[in-house]
């Protein structure tokens, strides 16, 4: 892909992934959590999914793969996307969007002992890394928030929807799969929502802005471009790029709630973003382009 085209597009992706976040935050006294993402993700998967059967898209035939589809949608989407809501009760954007994107690291750990996946000796220095990073940033914390345990567990969440949608991808369109994992999150969500709080949702101009901004941008456009630069571009280049989200948390945490940014936070974002840069990279061609550059030679 020409650079000039994949540089804006993976800056856009990217930030739309960090700095939703921040607009969650600002959207909590407008809604209860869990109803806030039940909506958010309801209403994306909806439209998502009526796109994906007006372009027909091959859809599921059987029984079981609808299934794989809904468990991966309650780890994805439920999973991943109520945590984070219900972390950045306690806890800042720039904290939550640190923790949750520490998920690269966790496929690494995950993949090793339950898939037998074998990962390359720069890819667990990136998990040491990111190990440093989590101990730096939390560590200045002086009293324990129960938004670190929910920023945590979005990570496990989503390492582990990672981890199936590898296994279980293959079987699926892309789009189909986006569409429906949004969409059977979003009900099981909804049905959190009504049983494990007291929902609420402020209706006025600002509550359906910041509705329609991450269903729309920060779902259904963010998803949409992560998807299109996976297939037109080197998958292991653009994931490389995630570092890229957690940065954007922080800044746009800084800029759109005045969070302060601490040294702790820095320095240990810079480990974390550099742990998920060496965990995503693939240097594999870069070696191949040297092996082949000595033989010739020879």
């Amino acid at each position: 892909m020409n650079t000039f085209k994949f540089i804006p597009l993976i800056l856009l992706t990217t930030f739309l992934m960090g700095s939703s976040f921040a607009v969650v935050k600002i959207g909590l006294p407008y809604s209860s959590p869990l109803l806030l993402a039940a909506l958010r993700f309801t209403l994306a998967g909806i439209i998502m999914a009526i796109i994906v059967i007006i372009l027909k898209r091959p859809h599921p035939t059987s029984k079981e793969s609808w299934i794989k589809l809904l468990i991966i949608g309650s780890l994805q989407t439920a999973g991943v996307m109520g945590c984070i809501f219900l972390s950045l009760r306690t806890i800042t954007a720039s904290e939550s969007s640190i923790l949750t994107f520490t998920n690269p690291l966790l496929v690494v750990v995950f993949g090793t002992i339950f898939s037998q996946i074998s990962y390359k000796y720069y890819q667990w220095i990136g998990v040491l890394f990111g190990l440093v990073g989590v101990s730096i940033t939390m560590g200045a914390q002086i009293e324990f928030k129960i938004g670190i345990l929910f920023g945590i567990l979005s990570a496990v969440f989503w390492a582990m929807a990672t981890l199936l949608a590898k296994k279980w991808g293959a079987f699926f369109d892309n789009w189909v799969l986006s569409a429906y994992q949004m969409l059977f999150g979003g009900l099981i969500l909804l049905l959190n929502s009504f049983t494990l709080e007291e929902s609420f949702f402020i209706l006025n101009s600002n509550s359906i802005f910041i509705l329609l901004w991450l269903s729309i941008m920060s779902s259904i456009v963010q998803f949409a471009v992560w998807f299109y630069l996976l297939q037109k571009g080197d998958p292991g280049k653009t994931s490389a790029f995630l570092f890229l989200a957690p940065f954007f948390g922080v800044l746009t945490g800084w800029l759109l709630l005045d969070e302060p940014l601490y040294p702790s936070l820095i320095v240990g974002g810079l480990f974390i973003i550099i742990g998920i840069y060496l965990v995503n990279s693939n240097f594999k061609q870069k070696n191949n382009l040297v092996q082949s550059t000595i033989k010739v030679n020879e």
